[in-house]
């Protein structure tokens, strides 16, 4: 049934958001060098590697790492960067991982391959069980200003907790989030 939800508003999502799309891969080519899609290596479903394509927000040749481990993460944004990521806008290419199955709308958020801290507490948690998620109780629960624990304390209870309704419920409170640009740092 979640796979079949995925897929569907996915579906619905990729034909709506088309020509914004279209748009922001150009606007990213247009403002700074390198292909508009950055490709990371994120911990999916049982810690298995994926490629999660996103809309390249830093230069070229920014170290594979969480943003807050940068010494001045400003300065490796590229020009539209700012905007992209407090927008969210740099996400819209997940709607691929979705579709592929790698993930899904609603679930933790995927883990950079090299955040070793936070795989292992997930790992603890039983939280790598579930397919990582374009949004979840973590994101609309703080994002960005989470510290690990508290995020995989948010994930833990989505497990818990998981259902279509409390899918719809964090997809609402995800748009409302965005809309006021809340939780994001960068």
């Amino acid at each position: 049934m979640k796979r079949l939800f995925d897929l569907t508003l996915a579906l619905i999502a990729l034909a709506l958001l088309l020509l914004p799309i279209a748009l922001v891969a150009l606007a990213v080519r247009l403002t700074s060098t390198g292909p508009a899609l950055y490709w990371s290596d994120r911990v999916g479903r049982h810690q298995r590697i994926f490629r999660m394509p996103k809309f390249r927000s830093m230069r070229v040749g920014t170290p594979a790492v969480a943003t807050h481990l940068l010494s001045n993460p400003d300065s490796h944004l590229t020009p539209i960067g700012s905007f992209l990521r407090r927008s969210s806008l740099d996400e819209m290419p997940q709607l691929w991982s979705i579709l592929k199955g790698d993930m899904s709308l609603v679930g933790p958020r995927p883990a950079l391959f090299n955040q070793q801290d936070l795989i292992a507490l997930r790992e603890q948690h039983g939280v790598n069980d579930l397919l990582p998620g374009l949004t979840g109780w973590a994101q609309v629960n703080g994002r960005d200003e989470l510290a690990i624990e508290q995020k995989v304390a948010y994930d833990t209870e989505y497990l818990q907790r998981q259902s279509l309704a409390f899918d719809l419920r964090i997809l609402w409170l995800t748009v409302i989030k965005v809309l006021r640009r809340e939780g994001v740092t960068h």
